[in-house]
């Protein structure tokens, strides 16, 4: 198994907690009274640096929202009262995707950076990609932070990373062939996006010297048909990862691949609270997951609602690795469950039932708000060659069977729906 940090990566419970005690002591000592927005938050709260003497000390800080951090942004633009510092010291800056909201504007100071490409060392160490490895990054850069910082990961552990910007998928499969890349970062979106341009221009990816997809920005790489597919397509091993812009990159899939993603300990203090009553669940139940990042004093999210459902292991894992997991990674959003027909529902959900039928290429869901009752609609394309109608049915079969939903199933022609790069946007929401 690749280690990025053998040292923090397998020490005991006790010394983590103090090691996470220790920088969480040092940070909230860097931001109280020169990050404004944190430094009112504590005031409110009644709590200042000397407060933190242990690791539970932290619940008596406030929770921090999105809509807090975006609200500061307005009332303080560009970057809202989050500054540690002057603005000519920060060197980076990047956005929220805007999927969940207005997009936030996220600054890094060169210090935070690093703390950024360290974090994907650990991310891509934990794929098992190492200094022989040449990893490819098959995407335009944009404002969303994506995979920017995996071309710092791939300087912290020697990897030769090659750009794919501004070429065409067709373009990026050659580039793979030719400079025999062995490790590719993509949403599991666009890994699947890649395969089908490769069948129809007689390409086999399997044949590719790809054997290892480090996957992000949407759930899939853990989504059991999903992660079947793609491996199948490349004759390689998936490996999810998480992260986003507000808090850093958090967690990873390891080579003993267990079914889940190991939280940075050393550099994030991870709670999981009910969603509702904001309390904490029992180890193994699932909740939301509410994240302190540790070494980003250019950005720091204390205590910071993410939205995402997690279950929260801290059971040892096969490849000697002591930092907790996050049994099946992230499982889905709480703001992204609708409820059809009395039904609880999320997209990962939904995906991974459409994605079992081996013919469906693409779709889009539907869900209708207008009426009494929500209803479900879905719109999918099937290879070619393969029979529609029995596509048809036998998605409409799957979502019957395992959620008692009676959708609205409709086959349309090749390249009808919309293709992605970054994150999919599969799952719409009609009033």
């Amino acid at each position: 198994m690749a280690f990025f940090d053998s040292t923090t990566e397998t020490m005991s419970r006790s010394d983590l907690e103090g090691l996470q005690l220790a920088r969480l002591a040092e940070l909230v000592e860097t931001v109280y009274g020169r990050n404004r927005f944190y430094t009112h938050k504590m005031n409110q709260a009644g709590v200042g640096p000397d407060d933190f003497r242990s690791l539970e000390d932290l619940t008596r800080f406030p929770l921090t929202t999105k809509a807090e951090l975006v609200a500061a942004a307005e009332e303080s633009p560009p970057f809202g009262e989050g500054e540690v510092g002057a603005e000519g010291a920060y060197t980076r800056i990047h956005q929220t995707s805007g999927t969940t909201g207005r997009p936030l504007k996220v600054v890094d100071t060169e210090e935070s950076w690093d703390w950024w490409g360290r974090c994907w060392g650990y991310v891509l160490s934990g794929a098992g990609v190492t200094s022989t490895d040449r990893l490819f990054l098959p995407f335009s850069f944009g404002p969303f932070i994506g995979f920017w910082a995996a071309v710092e990961g791939a300087k912290e552990i020697g990897a030769l990373l090659i750009p794919g910007g501004g070429a065409d998928s067709v373009q990026r499969l050659h580039l793979i062939a030719e400079l025999e890349v062995t490790a590719m970062c993509s949403t599991p979106t666009y890994a699947l996006r890649l395969a089908e341009v490769a069948r129809a221009e007689g390409v086999d990816t399997a044949g590719l010297p790809v054997r290892r997809l480090i996957l992000a920005g949407e759930p899939g790489a853990l989504v059991p048909e999903i992660r079947r597919r793609i491996e199948s397509a490349w004759d390689a091993e998936c490996y999810d990862h998480a992260g986003a812009s507000e808090v850093g990159a958090h967690s990873f899939e390891c080579e003993a691949r267990s079914g889940g993603t190991h939280v940075i300990e050393s550099e994030f203090i991870v709670e999981v609270l009910d969603p509702r009553s904001l309390q904490p669940v029992p180890e193994g139940e699932e909740g939301e997951l509410v994240i302190t990042n540790l070494g980003r004093t250019g950005f720091p999210v204390i205590r910071y609602r993410t939205g995402d459902l997690v279950r929260l292991s801290l059971e040892p894992c096969q490849c000697g690795r002591t930092f907790a997991r996050f049994d099946g990674g992230i499982l889905g959003r709480a703001d992204d469950m609708v409820v059809v027909r009395g039904v609880n529902i999320f997209p990962s959900a939904i995906e991974n039932l459409i994605r079992q039928v081996h013919s469906v290429e693409e779709y889009q869901v539907t869900v209708h708000r207008g009426d009494d009752l929500a209803r479900l609609s879905v719109t999918i394309e099937v290879t070619e060659g393969a029979d529609p109608d029995a596509a048809r049915q036998a998605v409409a079969r799957n979502l019957h069977n395992e959620l008692a939903l009676r959708p609205e199933v409709t086959v349309v022609a090749s390249d009808s729906l919309p293709r992605f790069e970054l994150k999919a946007r599969r799952f719409h929401l009609v009033d």
